[in-house]
């Protein structure tokens, strides 16, 4: 299958990119900067330079292939309703651009948008968080509507010894204010997956999601249902030597910024129908054992290329 991956040089998209290749796909990655189009080159893909503002030239991407699998997102926080709605008009672009083909369309969300207060959030649960991010699910329902074939995939914290998702920005917190901190008890939970089980779900939903004709299917790429933040805290501090303090929730706005939009949610989530529906069997390392083995001070700026 010749597929179209945008943020084909991200974090998540780098992993979903060897997955597709390995597994004898033909890939079209979507690069910003000539560095970027030399690794895709490096890599076995086809290289389409240009951004998710870039709309014509999206269309032009997908309509040379036969599915697209979009990981793209730009993590800029700071802007963070902004970037989501430049978010939802690629998706709406690329959706237009598929309508009435028949070819898949895979989507990236976030667990998190599910708030389900007391239980694990599924699969089936819709978005009805207040944050921003449910602009890309919003999306996607309204392109499904419009006859197109799209498949949701939730992400949780996605993770190797070098990137953690939003761990990676509070390690760099914690390296900056000298304390590894948590909300309260910190037994709020965060799910978390090693990229590169993440990216076998990005294919597996690609050739049976797409076979199984499940157009509207949300799979959750969850292999940690819930880790606790005081664990996490637990483990920077051990990797950067610093205190592990708890922070007030009255005084999370001030020490996390604009984390503590995100950093004392309590969002486990479960991934039993997507393993079920989909036969996915996640096998890496986990969470903590990630950040255990990170070499902290190798890594201190490395905060950037999370646009997978």
């Amino acid at each position: 299958m010749r597929v179209f991956v945008t943020g084909a040089t991200g974090f998540i998209g780098t992993a979903v990119v060897g997955e597709l290749i390995d597994a004898g796909h033909q890939v079209l990655g979507l690069a910003r900067s000539d560095a970027g189009a030399q690794s895709l080159i490096a890599a076995g893909a086809r290289v389409h330079l240009g951004d998710l503002e870039d709309l014509e030239s999206l269309r032009r991407s997908v309509a040379a292939s036969d599915g697209v699998i979009h990981t793209a997102f730009v993590h800029d926080f700071a802007r963070f309703k902004e970037v989501c709605e430049i978010d939802r008009r690629a998706i709406e672009a690329v959706g237009a651009a598929l309508a009435g083909s028949d070819r898949p369309l895979i989507v990236t969300s976030g667990t998190g948008v599910a708030v389900t207060p007391g239980r694990l959030t599924t699969e089936e649960d819709a978005p009805n968080s207040p944050i921003p991010r449910v602009a890309s699910e919003e999306a996607a329902a309204s392109a499904a509507a419009k006859g197109v074939r799209v498949l949701v995939m939730r992400l949780p914290q996605v993770h190797d010894p070098v990137k953690q998702g939003l761990i990676t920005y509070l390690i760099g917190m914690a390296r900056e204010k000298g304390v590894s901190a948590y909300v309260g008890d910190g037994l709020n939970r965060w799910p978390a997956v090693h990229v590169l089980d993440a990216a076998r779900l990005y294919r597996l939903a690609l050739e049976k999601g797409a076979e199984k004709g499940a157009g509207g299917a949300r799979y959750h790429a969850v292999t940690e249902e819930g880790v606790p933040l005081r664990e996490i805290a637990e483990a920077i501090g051990r990797g950067l030597k610093v205190p592990v303090v708890s922070i007030s929730p009255e005084q999370a706005g001030a020490h996390f910024g604009w984390l503590g939009l995100f950093v004392g949610h309590d969002v486990p989530a479960s991934s039993a129908l997507t393993q079920e529906r989909l036969g996915w069997r996640p096998t890496g390392p986990g969470l903590i054992a990630d950040l255990n083995a990170m070499k902290y001070f190798e890594h201190s700026e490395d905060t950037a290329g999370l646009r997978g």
